[in-house]
């Protein structure tokens, strides 16, 4: 659902900004990606830790372990997010020497890491209900923020509000601050550690 969504996102950031607002944000996001996969461990990490806990019927060590585990990641998605911010140009012109390649990338590399702190939260809790057997709810949080939500906000900001590319780049870090949002309500709400596997 979530891989799906970004196709459209690309598309959309295509016909906006053409082919340097493709060729950059297409760099931004792989480095987005390469620079997330640490967060990705943790987040399995913490399906593990819910699983086996729950498993042993410590219920309050497997929220525990959670909480941990997201801790962990925004420290680690902070830091990602200062170095975006701080450092996208030289991180993008490592990769195009094309001015307006370089605009865009900067642009969408340091809108995109606004939002690293709520991925790591989001992806961890995410991951928890997963690993606590409740795949439905993830499911659902996703296909509402990303295909209810982010893709016609993201529609809206670029086309109707005439923002281009940089209105697509925008979607992408308040739809993952809403996941992380209602990822975390939901994970609060302990219906997780009543699902029966």
């Amino acid at each position: 659902i979530a891989s799906a969504s970004w196709i459209v996102m690309s598309k959309l950031v295509a016909e906006t900004g053409g082919t340097e607002a493709s060729a950059g944000y297409q760099i931004a996001i792989r480095n987005v990606v390469f620079l997330i996969l640490p967060a990705w461990g943790l987040s399995n990490a913490a399906a593990t830790l819910v699983g086996q806990n729950l498993g042993a019927g410590a219920i309050g060590r497997a929220r525990q372990s959670v909480m941990l585990t997201a801790k962990y990641n925004a420290i680690f998605m902070a830091f990602v997010t200062l170095l975006f911010v701080t450092f996208a140009e030289p991180i993008i012109s490592f990769f195009s020497k094309e001015k307006a390649v370089i605009a865009y990338g900067v642009s969408a590399l340091r809108i995109i890491g606004t939002g690293y702190i709520f991925y790591g939260i989001g992806m961890v809790m995410m991951q928890a209900l997963n690993g606590a057997g409740d795949t439905r709810t993830p499911t659902i949080i996703n296909f509402i923020c990303f295909w209810l939500f982010q893709i016609p906000l993201a529609y809206i900001l670029a086309v109707s509000l005439q923002f281009g590319p940089v209105g697509a780049f925008a979607a992408i870090p308040i739809a993952e601050t809403l996941i992380a949002i209602v990822a975390y309500w939901y994970f609060k709400k302990g219906k997780w550690a009543t699902v029966k596997v």
